[in-house]
């Protein structure tokens, strides 16, 4: 079993919104933390946002604060991205990863803490 999936890509225009999911295998959100990466062509991978629904711990960028919000469904074994006032710059291929362990950082989020990735969703925003 696939132990993250990400769907909701898609091309939309700046302002508009879109809402990511990442399917877990089950029983995966009790015990790990899940974060939200993307990286645009020719840009490192960026850190975007993390939840723990086992401690509660959360994690969000500045680049996005105030218009992305993780949330989390343990009963289906999802996690969600909801982004708003998208933006050019907001274009990237986004990933889901599964920590290592259960905590979110509230300072920093490094993709070197998670150890299972999906295969990534593309989001385009036009301007």
């Amino acid at each position: 079993q696939v132990p993250l999936v990400e769907s909701g890509g898609s091309l939309v225009q700046s302002g508009e919104s879109l809402n990511l999911t990442c399917t877990v295998s089950p029983d995966t959100l009790n015990y790990h933390s899940i974060g939200w990466f993307r990286q645009a062509p020719g840009r490192a991978r960026e850190g975007v946002s993390c939840l723990s629904l086992g401690t509660g711990s959360t994690y969000t960028a500045d680049s996005v604060k105030g218009r992305f919000t993780i949330s989390g469904d343990n009963a289906k074994n999802t996690v969600f991205l909801q982004m708003n006032s998208l933006k050019p710059e907001d274009t990237a291929v986004y990933f889901c990863a599964r920590g290592f362990g259960r905590w979110c950082s509230s300072r920093y989020l490094m993709d070197t803490d998670f150890g299972a990735w999906g295969q990534g969703t593309l989001v385009i925003v036009s301007s």
